[in-house]
């Protein structure tokens, strides 16, 4: 691929994740209230909720903290995707991959910096709205993550007798997430099965054969 292929590629896999992602999000926030679940199959549900943290809801640090990290972290994978394109041999997987990344970055960016100044935050179950910029929620920078895909894939109670746990309700998977959260993860999933190699320094043997092989001076006949 060229290096204008391979820009295009990265644009379009960032414009396409972030455009769904806020779109989703908008659609959840404006119709769902808060903590309302509906579900589309037994193992499949809409799950409106809002969190302070990374992805599936996790927390380090302050609200501030986590938003600058997040800034910080697309900020060096939209560099990464500058320096990947302009090389001939960076393999277009691998850029979408880090596009990915940094595209699931950037949408949960967007609801940390702005969602607090344009949204009301209404208890159930009034759902949310618009409001004039100023009269939201929390401040700039202070704003919530939206989350909506649950999917309880499996669900029981774990029998009486059982020490610690017996009577207790065991699921799998409780985290709810939301389409960058996913994008966010394919690209590490991607990266890690089919391009570790790259990370560790390793390149492709074929091309490192063919570079030797063109660098050997020409034997006289």
């Amino acid at each position: 691929m060229t290096k204008n292929s391979k820009t295009w590629l990265a644009v379009a896999i960032g414009a396409a994740v972030i455009i769904i992602d806020q779109v989703l999000k908008i659609w959840v926030k404006t119709s769902f209230y808060w903590g309302e679940d509906y579900e589309i199959a037994s193992w499949f549900h809409l799950r409106f909720i809002q969190n302070n943290g990374m992805a599936f809801g996790m927390e380090i640090g302050s609200k501030l903290f986590l938003t600058l990290f997040r800034i910080i972290v697309v900020t060096g994978c939209i560099w990464f995707i500058t320096k990947l394109v302009s090389k001939p041999d960076s393999k277009p997987g691998f850029i979408a991959c880090v596009s990915l990344i940094a595209a699931g970055a950037l949408g949960n960016i967007f609801d940390c910096i702005f969602y607090g100044e344009i949204f009301n935050n209404p208890l159930p179950p009034e759902v949310a709205t618009f409001v004039p910029w100023g009269h939201g929620y929390a401040s700039l920078f202070h704003g919530m993550v939206v989350d909506m895909f649950y999917f309880p894939l499996i669900e029981f109670t774990w029998p009486s007798w059982i020490p610690l746990v017996g009577g207790k309700v065991f699921s799998f998977f409780d985290p709810v997430f939301n389409f960058a959260d996913a994008a966010i993860n394919v690209g590490f999933f991607g990266i890690i099965v089919f391009y570790a190699g790259i990370l560790g320094g390793k390149h492709d043997a074929g091309a490192d054969k063919e570079t030797k092989d063109t660098a050997k001076p020409a034997q006289k006949k």
